[in-house]
């Protein structure tokens, strides 16, 4: 009975989030609640004590336990601070305009041959994408792009899909939204060493991001022929007065020194990533915005983004708290590995690793992470093959490589409509190269033991 309900649980969650019955934080609360609530007449409070009995009003009050609890919230709390200080960190550097340059010197150098226009907007968009925000990704790198590939006789399709591939890639970051829900669900608590061994495939993947970009430059170059200069076609957007006032052009090499150290902190230090970041936010602001009315309007300004994600995250483990607490996960678990094959137990990883990307058009993040993911972890636990494995196989195209092009997600929509493509003609460009993606970066994994066997 626990395993259905375990698989109800789910079932509701998905349905609730996918069907935008409810948003995610609340379905995450409310589905676990209920089932759970069910699930107390059907688990025994203190069998040594008394056998066969069962407690309902205690079971429903040890809810409340599970629910703050070390696999509840009680394991997600570090990560949510972590993201919280290092939205706030991104954020700051990005109002004082420390990626402006940046991008300006990769505009400049593209010039008219559409190899390098694609190669720069691939740097470009990983680059931007530094800070895991897919929205600001787009925002800052299809906008100034348009009228360059207008005049160069590109197609539209061509940025979306490198900006695309880029973004996807360096989603896996462990400060990226796909990376900290898996180090979440699974419980392996520091998302930075959760991320470290795949490491390798990341780079390989991001290098073929760039070949790949190339690849799409020289068909355009086939396409159109030669191309002339686009001879100032692209035209820096202008800021507001008042984002022009939180520029900070002579900071410019401190906030970069700034970034280096941070990145290099995450993976050298041995400190918690959410001291890291709590430490680099001090840091931007007494640096860029040392006046405490201008702090405080940094914070205001990136507050609500910050909260989203947070108060899902949280919700988050009052759902994992719930469904390993009352034994629900276990019990699917043991149902999956009751109907598995024996032979197929040791591909786990891999097999999730190649559905992985495609998932990405049935499940929103918060969906698989937090309610298909622990469900696999246990299930490979129990043929004897680490969950973690299967979760560093999920991050290389859940919702990374395979967020741009899925239609759960906003930033897909911001993405085409921005560029002003069709989101199937987006789709039908992008999905073969984000799928080889996926796989050329979990052969690496698996080669370079990131992800084994």
């Amino acid at each position: 009975m626990l395993a259905f309900l375990g698989f109800l649980t789910v079932a509701l969650m998905l349905a609730l989030i996918i069907w935008k019955k409810l948003t995610p934080t609340v379905a995450l609360i409310a589905a676990p609640l209920v089932t759970g609530l069910i699930s107390c007449g059907f688990t025994v409070t203190d069998p040594e004590a008394a056998p066969g009995r069962i407690d309902f009003l205690q079971n429903a009050k040890n809810l409340g336990g599970m629910i703050v609890g070390a696999q509840g919230i009680g394991s997600v709390a570090a990560t949510g601070v972590m993201f919280l200080f290092s939205i706030l960190f991104f954020g700051i550097l990005t109002d004082a305009g420390t990626f402006r340059p940046i991008i300006r010197g990769i505009i400049r150098r593209m010039g008219g041959n559409p190899v390098l226009i694609t190669l720069g907007t691939a740097l470009l968009a990983m680059c931007v994408h530094l800070d895991g925000s897919g929205a600001v990704t787009f925002l800052i790198c299809v906008p100034p792009l348009v009228p360059l590939y207008d005049a160069m006789s590109m197609r539209r399709t061509t940025l979306a899909t490198t900006v695309a591939l880029a973004a996807g890639t360096m989603n896996i970051l462990p400060w990226g939204g796909p990376t900290i829900r898996a180090a979440s669900a699974l419980g392996a608590g520091d998302p930075v060493g959760f991320f470290l061994p795949v490491l390798p495939a990341v780079g390989v993947g991001l290098a073929c991001v760039l070949g790949f970009a190339a690849m799409l430059g020289l068909w355009e170059k086939s396409r159109a022929g030669r191309l002339a200069p686009a001879g100032g076609a692209y035209q820096e957007q202008e800021l507001s007065p008042e984002q022009q006032a939180l520029l900070r052009p002579r900071l410019f090499w401190v906030n970069i020194g700034l970034i280096v150290l941070a990145i290099a902190s995450l993976l050298l230090s041995g400190l918690a990533p959410a001291v890291v970041f709590m430490i680099f936010y001090v840091l931007a602001t007494v640096i860029n915005y040392p006046n405490v009315d201008q702090s405080k309007a940094r914070v205001d300004a990136h507050a609500q983004s910050a909260m989203m994600m947070c108060s899902v995250l949280f919700a988050a483990g009052c759902f994992c708290g719930i469904m390993k607490g009352s034994g629900m996960i276990d019990a699917m678990a043991k149902a999956l590995v009751s109907v598995m094959p024996d032979s197929l137990a040791r591909f786990f990883p891999a097999i999730t690793g190649v559905i992985s990307m495609p998932a990405s058009l049935v499940f929103d993040p918060d969906s698989f992470y937090y309610g298909v993911l622990p469900i696999l972890g246990e299930t490979a636990k129990g043929f004897g093959v680490d969950p973690l494995m299967v979760g560093r196989a999920a991050i290389l195209g859940q919702m990374t490589t395979g967020f741009p092009v899925s239609p759960l997600s906003p930033a897909t929509f911001l993405l085409v409509g921005l560029a002003g493509v069709d989101l199937g003609e987006h789709q039908k460009r992008t999905i073969p190269f984000a799928l080889a993606l996926t796989l050329i970066m979990l052969a690496v994994a698996m080669l370079t033991g990131g992800v084994s066997l």
